[in-house]
């Protein structure tokens, strides 16, 4: 399995604000959300306020919050943080691809067991979404496990 690089920058101000969840790898913590929103807020102490929202069922289903930590582990690029919902416990947050203009990330981290595709629009356009999977793939993730979440239009 190739070494998984990172992006070689991240602003972290211009990265805060609301991702859309266009797609993942199933995780138990997320399982029946729809509409799923990650909301990022840097803290005067450098680390990052995380709120992630999901309807249960539909988007009429009860409105579930998570709310969490980020912190950068990688100052070099702010490409690899760590995220912790229930401390002591903290996961790997690794940006992996990211748009230009920060329409866009993938995040996943080494294990290729966790995999998100996040867009600032409840939307993201086909042949991005195309080439972002074949992206992915030369990484050595299994894009068959991906599973794309609805969202509002």
């Amino acid at each position: 399995m190739p070494e998984l690089e990172t992006v070689e920058h991240v602003d972290l101000v211009r990265y805060m604000g609301t991702w859309f969840e266009i797609a993942k790898f199933p995780q138990r913590f997320e399982k029946g959300l729809v509409g799923v929103t990650a909301n990022y807020a840097l803290l005067p102490n450098g680390k990052v306020r995380v709120l992630n929202r999901g309807y249960k069922g539909d988007f009429n289903g009860k409105l579930k919050t998570a709310k969490g930590k980020a912190w950068v582990v990688d100052t070099a690029t702010n490409a690899k943080l760590k995220v912790s919902f229930f401390w002591p416990f903290a996961g790997n947050y690794w940006i992996l691809e990211l748009g230009k203009d920060y329409e866009y990330v993938v995040v996943g981290d080494e294990s290729r067991k966790y995999l998100w595709i996040l867009s600032r629009t409840p939307q993201m356009d086909e042949a991005v979404y195309n080439e972002l999977l074949k992206r992915v793939q030369d990484k050595g993730f299994d894009i068959s496990k991906l599973e794309k979440n609805p969202q509002k239009p």
